[in-house]
Parts: C-alpha cells; structure tokens; sequence
C-alpha cells in the first residue's frame, strides 16, 4: 500500500471513530463557511486532541508536517465526512501572522490556546466606510501612557458574538499615506466599552455583528508587529484568508449534486443530469474546478516555500468564489420550488423537524443566499482585479 493510500485510511478511519452522527449532520445542515460555536468547538477539541487542528502551521508551532498531497487528502474526506466547518479567524488568520510577526511572548501566550480552542477570534477589518478599500479605515487608537485608547467601529465581524478575542486594525497616524497610519492589535472583546450588536444576514442566520468602540483602554502589549506598519501584518493574513482550498470541497460538492440529478427528474420525465443544457453546465463546471485545483497546488508549493504569493492568493480568491458561486447557483437549478421553503426549524442542530421536500436540497437556498457574499469578503473581486491589473499587467 503506498505512503498516500495509507494515510487516507488512517484519516477515514479516524472519521468513522470520531465524528459523531451529531457533528455529522451539523456538518450537513450547516449553510456558511463558519459552523455555531458549540458545534465547532466540539469539533475543533477533537482535531485538537488527535493533533491534527493546525496541520499547515510549522511542526515547532503544532504543525502536522504533512504534504500538499496529504492536506489535500485531508480536506476531501472531512468533505466527504460531512464535518463540519472549522472556524477559520483563528487557525488560519491570526495564528500564521502571531507565528511571523509575534515576539516569543505572544507566541507563548496566543498559539497554544489557539490550537486549544480555548481563545475564539473575531476579524475587525472592515468598517462601515471600509471594506474592500481597508486603507481608508478610521477607526482611532491614540497612546495614553501604556495603553491605547480605541473609538470607532467594526462591521460584518463574523462570530464576534461567540469570540473572546479580536484581531484589529485601527488608525495610529493620520499624518502620511492610509496605509503607514495602521497598526495591529490583540486583545479583548470583554474589555469596557465594547459593545457588539447583531446583523443578520438575507439567509436568516446570525453570524455577522458590529462591534462599537467607546474609549477602549488595551494594553500596550496588544500591539502585534510595529506600530504604524499593521499593514504589512494586514497583507500577510490576507494571503492566508484569500489563499483558502477551494476546489477540493466545490469538486466533493458537484459530485453530490451530479449523484443528485442522475435520479432527480427535469420536469419532463427524465433525469435532470441527462438535460442536455444542465449537463453541459455541470461539465463546464468541472473543467473548471479542475484548472483551479492546479492552481491552487501552484499557490500551495509557493507557500510551503516560504514565498510570498502577491498576486496569486487575489487570482485564487476571484476564481474560487465565483466557482463557489456557480456551484450554489447549479444546485438551486437542481432544487427547483423545493428551495423556495424557509426551515430554519429543520436547519437547527438537534431538531427532529422533517425537510420539506429531499433532504439533500435543505440547505440549497441558504446556501446559495449567504455566498452572495462571497466574491465580497476578504477583499471584493472587483478590488482583487484591479490588485492583478497592477502587479502582473504593471496598469
């Protein structure tokens, strides 16, 4: 049996033990790319005690060591499995750039409790005259003795209403270009005067918030990188925020719905997938999906390399949440009226409330309302071109 045959059977093996049917079918019922905390962190603890929550971070750090190949093993049986979404804020964002930018003390203080899960992280970068254009950001921190005094808000802070803890952006200096007045910081969400209010989004889920700054006193301490040069710090998470895995769980989820529409009828007494004008857009969407998995390995080899992507974590971004899109768009051409239905009562974790119609089109139209946003956050796909436009084409 060869290294990766093998290592895909531990990892089944593995999901069989310990991915419970409930974590299974929250994984199934879950709509966005963040699963609700009490969901989530049951499935991080488990990842964590098994050693294999932060398997892209460096092996001093809790890393896995693994190959592009075996991560990519990895992310399709979770896939496979139904697990449900690990929240990225923490794992995938703040941990990579404590790792790079962080004093040995940080690294101590925030990394273990990051693998732990103990410490939930909220993302405070857009605010509500800041969002693609993040340079114009105003929200201010000024230097009292040894602390910064924070006023301003954040918006769209995903899961601020679970976290304990935000990484934030904040204005330091007014006096040179946008970008050499923002500094980083870490802290605490229940520090006085912080008030987080709830934004429920089109899907009808309560993941996103605004959180309020009213003179916010945070230590000195919470300062990640130099004060003034939180860009650079910025740009380095983005990498890791725009440079996610795509085409491994769009391409489990086409599979799905391929299985889905070979026995699902047209409306015209044949199966949806022998519809000649369905059938040529799954295929498109295949072709596609595997020019972005290639891509991907490109981006992948370049990070294990130490190298900095640039341009190619924007290009990532563009095509994979497009492709994203598309595939929720495919799915609620498959649903038909059975996406019409609002059941968030058969959506709730632990409901016993039957689906209106199959079981597998439930999520299809929350699905495809909360990645409306998609070619929207973490910098919108507009911006993203413009960002290629400049670094390859020099614009």
């Amino acid at each position: 049996m060869s290294d990766l045959k093998q290592f895909t059977e531990e990892v089944r093996e593995f999901l069989k033990d310990a991915l419970t049917p409930e974590l299974r079918r929250a994984g199934q019922l879950c709509a966005g790319i963040y699963a609700d905390k009490p969901v989530a962190l049951e499935w991080h603890q488990i990842l964590y005690k098994q050693g294999w929550i932060t398997p892209t971070w460096p092996l001093e750090y809790g890393g896995t060591g693994w190959s592009l190949e075996q991560l990519g093993i990895f992310e399709r049986e979770l896939t496979l499995a139904s697990a449900p979404p690990l929240t990225p804020n923490a794992t995938r964002m703040v941990g990579p750039v404590v790792i790079a930018f962080g004093t040995d003390e940080q690294k101590e203080q925030y990394l273990p409790r990051i693998r732990s899960g103990e410490d939930w992280w909220a993302q405070g970068y857009s605010e509500p005259g800041a969002g693609s254009d993040l340079a114009s950001l105003q929200c201010k921190a000024e230097r009292d003795g040894d602390h910064y005094v924070i006023n301003g808000s954040k918006i769209w802070t995903t899961h601020a209403h679970f976290s304990n803890k935000i990484f934030c952006l904040v204005r330091t200096d007014n006096s040179g270009k946008p970008q050499q007045g923002i500094t980083f910081l870490l802290f605490d969400l229940d520090t006085p005067g912080i008030d987080i209010q709830p934004l429920i989004s089109i899907s009808g889920d309560h993941e996103l918030n605004q959180v309020f700054f009213d003179n916010v006193r945070v230590p000195i301490s919470s300062l990640l990188g130099e004060e003034n040069d939180g860009w650079t710090v910025a740009k380095y998470l983005l990498q890791h925020e725009r440079g996610g895995r795509y085409a491994t769980r769009l391409g489990v989820k086409l599979d799905q719905l391929k299985t889905f529409t070979a026995q699902e009828p047209d409306g015209q007494g044949v199966a949806l997938a022998q519809n000649t004008d369905y059938a040529r857009k799954l295929a498109q969407a295949g072709i596609q999906l595997e020019v972005l998995g290639a891509f991907e390995q490109k981006l992948f080899s370049a990070l294990s390399a130490g190298e900095t992507t640039g341009s190619l974590s924007s290009m990532l971004k563009v095509r994979g949440t497009e492709l994203r899109q598309l595939v929720t768009e495919l799915t609620i051409e498959a649903a038909a009226y059975y996406g019409l239905p609002y059941q968030p009562e058969a959506l709730a974790y632990g409901s016993n409330v039957s689906a209106i119609g199959p079981d597998d089109m439930l999520t299809a139209m929350p699905q495809y309302l909360n990645d409306r946003a998609a070619s929207i956050y973490a910098g919108s796909n507009e911006i993203q071109r413009n960002i290629m436009a400049k670094a390859v084409l020099g614009l």
